[in-house]
């Protein structure tokens, strides 16, 4: 995963679970910090972990920060 490409997080669904993305491929759902950081070192990202998921500008976060994973 080249670094100038955005991942986008979106708002919580109704289970709680975040739809992510970069560009335009879909990576999955994600249910906390621990699925997107997963998600980041399949697409290449090897280093990603829980902090990193919430301290980089790469994350695009839509609906809420990284804390967020509910609806309300």
């Amino acid at each position: 995963m080249a670094s100038t490409q955005l991942v986008v997080v979106y708002p919580p669904a109704s289970d709680g679970g975040r739809r992510v993305r970069v560009d335009d491929q879909f990576l999955g759902m994600a249910y906390g910090l621990l699925d997107v950081a997963e998600f980041l070192r399949r697409a290449g990202l090897d280093d990603a972990d829980e902090t990193y998921v919430q301290t980089t500008t790469l994350i695009e976060w839509r609906g809420g920060g990284p804390e967020k994973w509910a609806q309300g």
